[in-house]
């Protein structure tokens, strides 16, 4: 069996549609979604897109479907105030419909993957998917998230940046962000079985930034400049993410 993982594709349809062509010429026979369809500039066209293949697809809930989902709740999304009117525009994008799926999404997700063996997939953590951690964190301050555990891989995200390290005996793996990349400009995924094997498809960046300035998501004009065009390199975000 061979799995597609899609993580962090934040509404970011023109990626979404790359990638699926690259996920189709590998004859993928299932695909995992790891989060983080929304928030983004074209929330719902990626959701039914999503829903539209032909190959089996499931989900795990990632914090940017919290916060979408607390906002169509009436609820505090907890997003900083400068995102708020971007989680408002992407909750009132969405049907009820759509809404009551997100909610059914689980935290994680276990699939036994021939040639790797028992994979879990969560959005950042078992635990919480706001956790953030890159190939720079410690182990030490990992190995209480990670180690006690019967799977030998984990599939992470939310940080946008594959990467493939170990914890004790855990393979740790970051799918990268299909819609929001760091580093190089393009669209970034998994495949998996029986290797693992990391991707990142091309696609035509100009078109998709003019695609996306015309929809009316409120950070339409930074989105396309700065998460498709020209995204914060590695180094940057690694140094964010470390606090330094």
């Amino acid at each position: 069996m061979r799995v597609a993982v899609l993580y962090d594709i934040h509404g970011n349809l023109p990626a979404l549609e790359a990638v699926l062509e690259d996920v189709a010429r590998a004859r993928a026979d299932r695909v995992v979604v790891g989060g983080d369809v929304v928030p983004g500039p074209m929330p719902r066209e990626t959701l039914v897109r999503l829903l539209d293949l032909d190959v089996p697809i499931q989900f795990v809930v990632g914090n940017g479907e919290v916060a979408v989902l607390a906002e169509m709740n009436g609820q505090d999304s907890g997003v900083p105030a400068r995102y708020r009117d971007g989680i408002r525009w992407n909750a009132a994008q969405l049907h009820p419909s759509d809404g009551e799926l997100l909610a059914a999404w689980p935290t994680t997700l276990r699939i036994d993957i021939g040639g790797i063996g028992n994979v879990i997939f969560c959005h950042a953590t078992p635990q919480n998917p706001n956790d953030v951690f890159t190939r720079l964190t410690p182990e030490d301050k990992l190995v209480s998230i990670f180690a006690d555990t019967d799977a030998d891989m984990f599939v992470c995200g939310h940080t946008h940046m594959q990467f493939d390290r170990t914890i004790g005996r855990l393979r740790l793996v970051n799918a990268g962000s299909v819609g929001m990349p760091f580093g190089d400009p393009g669209a970034y995924w998994l495949l998996l079985g029986p290797e693992v094997e990391f991707h990142r498809t091309e696609y035509d960046l100009e078109s998709a930034a003019c695609r996306i300035r015309k929809t009316n998501y409120p950070e339409a004009e930074d989105f396309a400049a700065h998460n498709v065009l020209l995204p914060p390199s590695v180094a940057t975000m690694l140094r964010v993410f470390s606090g330094t």
